[in-house]
């Protein structure tokens, strides 16, 4: 009697997760606009007005932030030509190279015409460009921390530390939606 009342729970619960898989797929289509149709355009035009708004407030947080550790870090003029050169590291890749939406989707478009293996390859060259960038970015800090008076180097380290340690990972806790 165990093992039909065992089998039976099996079951049950298989069915549940299949009616369960099926109610979000059903769910994740109606909110794309059930297809290709007009919906789904809005939809997606509504997506990159927010990811657009979403840019612009990162940028806003990043100038308001590289301000206020200007201001806290009090440097001379004999710093200001490290400093420039420290802030325009911080610049995203977008905007530095000139980047819009639409070359954007382009490379997107292109990205997805590859085969698998030249898309893997793809993907380890970006890799090896961010950590080139990731490697100039912490070689300009460095070359700026060591223009600072041990007293600017204190306020920098307790100022520039990652989001993660301020507290702000994932914007107070909450998670990212995508």
């Amino acid at each position: 009697m165990k093992m039909i009342q065992g089998s039976f729970t099996k079951r049950a619960l298989m069915v549940a997760l299949i009616a369960g898989s099926g109610i979000l797929a059903a769910s994740s289509f109606a909110m794309n606009g059930g297809g290709p149709g007009k919906q789904g355009c809005e939809f997606n035009q509504s997506k990159v007005g927010q990811s657009q708004s979403l840019q612009a407030k990162r940028g806003e947080h990043r100038a308001k932030h590289l301000a206020a550790l200007k201001e806290s870090l009090k440097l001379t003029p004999a710093q200001e030509a490290a400093w420039n050169a420290f802030t325009q590291t911080r610049q995203p890749v977008m905007q530095q190279k000139g980047f819009d939406r639409q070359a954007r989707q382009a490379k997107r478009d292109e990205f997805a015409k590859l085969t698998t293996p030249q898309r893997l390859d793809k993907m380890l060259a970006m890799s090896e460009q961010r950590r080139v960038r990731m490697v100039e970015r912490a070689e300009a800090v460095k070359r700026f921390y060591v223009q600072l008076t041990p007293e600017q180097q204190s306020v920098f380290d307790a100022k520039a530390k990652p989001a993660s340690q301020h507290g702000r990972h994932g914007h107070h806790g909450q998670h990212r939606q995508s």
